[in-house]
């Protein structure tokens, strides 16, 4: 239920000195005296859409970067990489690591300011403010009572919130369904902008972009018609009285305004617009030119989309060093594939950045997609030129940041932004790598070290978009299988660990729509696959015997259930039934199921089930907030264990010096937080080993241990990456 726009928005004041010590440099100490755990990314690099960056005006090397999924940065210029600022965001919070919008104090070079709200949808939380005074490192916060949408359409607009030229105290932000807001305590609490123009709804844009000319403030609305009698760009003078600016551009090439810059030697302000908000569904769009003191518009635009080649336009950026020297971004133009095009005579000529672009993506291999040469990019609606650099620009795109100094050679700009999805987890018991991942958007991935981006790229032959499944037999680690999202298969098979691939020499029909999770039996000679449509059909699981050349229905597994190969016994499979709340077990090799244990928790599909490694029928099951059971006899029997009251995800590690058990690992409470928390005694008691720092919003998707170095675990972020901590 969204407020009106009358109603007072009252701050918190919560979330002070919360400090955000560089990754590399955090520890957390347990309670109980165990070693302080040091967490790190392990780095693939990006990954994700970078929807906004802004370089500080007054401040030479000082930036920052906000994501759709993935909290906010700051660039540290000497180190060249960008510091995370909102890992401190716990699972409570988690849709708070959506940005919708950030915001710096030209005449307070320390100040910044984040609008956070990754959804605006009614089953979200609310949205929330945050203010620094030291650059990010310590925050306050208010809590909104509106939603805010860093991760709906329309994400790559903006910026939506601003510091108010005329008063530093002043500050606006602009929501999609709420109106616009005003502060007049730095951010502290928050009211609804008397006068503004724009009538809100329940599924429009609302307010898309806040800029100041001078003195004057510009506000782009996103609900407009398109005609000339529903604007889509006002502007005040005074804070109080709003107008839509005269003689604004109209059509569907000028239906949203997307982004706005001004440039203060000529007083122009320039306006990029498309037909629709974007990121994606764009296919019209132009670039007008505003003189502020005369009130012409001008036609600007570099070039009109045209038959097939359809794009809207995105990213604008100023030169503050050249007037008349303008970057803006075509986007959502699949056909030509997007470009920057950039004048330097107020748009009378420009010129494609594209066509003289030397990319160099070595640093991150990823990005060829599994091709030869790497995209110069897509979903562009982030464009920043440095304001003390002219040949400095950068560019954000679905995956990545890239960056030049010279306006030719290009290079990802992205160390220390990790915004990877993740899925799947494996920490191998032997070979090079130490952990092999399934991510979102980004296939499968092989790490043979942490402090670089895997060489091998995303894994190929074939490449997936999002991976669905990930396994390895326990007694031939050589053999990893792996399900996903592609256009040219969708499971494929490994004899090196995971190094090189093959595809499955056939796959059940089902596998294109609805691909699901993979099990492996522990000697690798039984594969298991099970299916499930987007829209969340489930479908029999399909069972192959020769590497998956042949399938065959398994008509007595439960449909849609995730498959458990037993980790000692290659003729067991287990299987939990979401909907019933039943253990289903083979002692056949997965040929049929029957059911075990009934009358557990039920009704969620993300109830997870484990299998202790080296021990044959020692299951877990993870409930959420219905807690975490145990059953050492194969599913036959559960206990609900007392030693924590929910658990959302759990993995095994290599024993404690002296233990006889593997050290267990689970995301999930013991007390009032949820958190990650290892045990050395069978799960009789828990520590906690990430601290109030380093919680990275939502952690409930799978974790996995390390078998050859104790204390070492993988946590699998939404939107922040593999983060891995071990004791120092």
């Amino acid at each position: 239920m969204h407020v009106t726009r009358r109603t007072v928005l009252a701050g918190t004041a919560a979330a002070a000195a919360l400090t955000a010590l560089p990754a590399a440099q955090a520890t957390a100490a347990t309670a109980d005296g165990t070693p302080a755990y040091r967490w790190r990314n392990a780095v693939i690099g990006g990954t994700g859409f970078v929807t906004g960056v802004l370089f500080h005006p007054a401040v030479r090397g000082l930036a920052y970067a906000r994501t759709d999924i993935g909290g906010a940065y700051r660039w540290d210029d000497r180190a060249a990489r960008w510091t995370p600022l909102t890992d401190h965001l716990g699972w409570d919070d988690w849709n708070l690591l959506g940005v919708e919008a950030l915001a710096v104090d030209p005449a307070h070079p320390d100040r910044l300011y984040l609008a956070l709200g990754t959804y605006a949808q009614s089953w979200a939380g609310n949205g929330a403010v945050l203010r620094s005074e030291d650059r990010g490192a310590t925050w306050a916060r208010t809590d909104l009572t509106v939603k805010l949408g860093g991760n709906e359409d329309g994400r790559g607009t903006g910026e939506r919130l601003l510091v108010d030229p005329r008063d530093s105290d002043t500050l606006w932000l602009g929501t999609r369904h709420d109106g616009l807001l005003k502060s007049t305590d730095r951010g502290a609490t928050w009211a609804a902008a008397d006068g503004f123009p724009g009538t809100p709804t329940a599924s429009g844009q609302g307010v898309t972009l806040l800029v100041a000319a001078g003195r004057t403030l510009y506000a782009g609305w996103g609900d407009s018609d398109g005609t000339a009698g529903s604007p889509n760009l006002y502007r005040t003078t005074d804070g109080t009285t709003w107008e839509a600016v005269p003689g604004q551009p109209t059509g569907a090439s000028a239906k949203v305004p997307v982004r706005a810059a001004h440039d203060r030697h000529t007083r122009e302000l320039y306006v990029t617009y498309a037909d629709a908000p974007g990121p994606n569904g764009q296919s019209d769009g132009s670039v007008h030119r505003l003189a502020t003191t005369s009130g012409k518009w001008t036609d600007v635009t570099p070039v009109r989309p045209a038959g097939g080649d359809t794009f809207g336009y995105g990213g604008v950026a100023v030169d503050a060093c050249r007037p008349g020297t303008v970057v803006v971004s075509t986007n959502n133009r699949w056909s030509a594939v997007d470009t920057l095009y950039r004048t330097t005579n107020g748009g009378r000529t420009w010129t494609s950045l594209k066509d003289s672009a030397v990319l160099d993506v070595s640093e991150t291999p990823f990005l060829t997609f599994g091709g030869d040469q790497p995209k110069f990019g897509w979903w562009i609606q982030a464009v920043a030129v440095d304001p003390y650099d002219s040949q400095h620009v950068v560019y954000g795109t679905g995956a990545t940041l890239y960056g030049t100094r010279d306006l030719k050679h290009w290079a990802p700009q992205i160390r220390g932004l990790e915004e990877t999805s993740v899925r799947q987890l494996i920490s191998p018991p032997t070979g090079q790598a130490h952990l092999i991942s399934g991510l979102g958007d980004v296939g499968v991935m092989y790490h043979e070290r942490f402090t670089a981006s895997p060489s091998r790229g995303m894994a190929t032959n074939p490449v997936f978009g999002t991976a669905t499944g990930l396994a390895q037999a326990a007694a031939r680690p050589s053999y990893v299988v792996r399900t996903g999202w592609g256009d040219h298969g969708n499971g494929a098979y490994s004899h090196d660990g995971g190094k090189s691939w093959a595809p499955f020499a056939a796959q059940p029909a089902l596998a294109k729509d609805a691909p699901g999770p993979i099990a492996v039996n522990t000697d690798g000679s039984v594969l298991l696959w099970t299916f499930v449509h987007w829209d969340g059909t489930k479908y029999p699981a399909q069972r192959s015997t020769d590497n998956g050349a042949t399938w065959s229905e398994v008509a007595s597994f439960p449909k849609g259930a995730t498959p458990l190969a037993d980790p000692a016994d290659p003729t067991r499979f287990y299987a939990y039934d979401t909907d019933t709340g039943t253990l289903y077990a083979s002692t056949d090799g997965g040929l049929t199921f029957t059911g075990r244990a009934s009358g557990l928790p039920a009704g969620d599909s993300q109830f997870q089930l484990a299998a202790a490694p080296g021990r044959s029928g020692d299951l877990w099951l993870s409930t959420k907030w219905n807690g975490l059971y145990r059953s050492t006899d194969g599913g036959a029997t559960f206990t609900k264990l007392t030693s924590c009251w929910a658990s959302y995800t759990l993995a095994f590690g290599r024993a404690a010096d002296g233990a006889d058990y593997p050290a267990v690992y689970q995301v999930g409470s013991t007390e009032a937080i949820t958190a990650v928390y290892r045990s050395d005694d069978g799960a009789k008691s828990w520590v906690r080993i990430n601290d109030d720092r380093h919680q990275w919003g939502w952690i409930g998707a799978t974790i996995a241990a390390d078998p050859r170095r104790y204390g070492r675990v993988y946590i699998a972020t939404n939107g922040r990456g593999i983060q891995y901590g071990e004791p120092v």
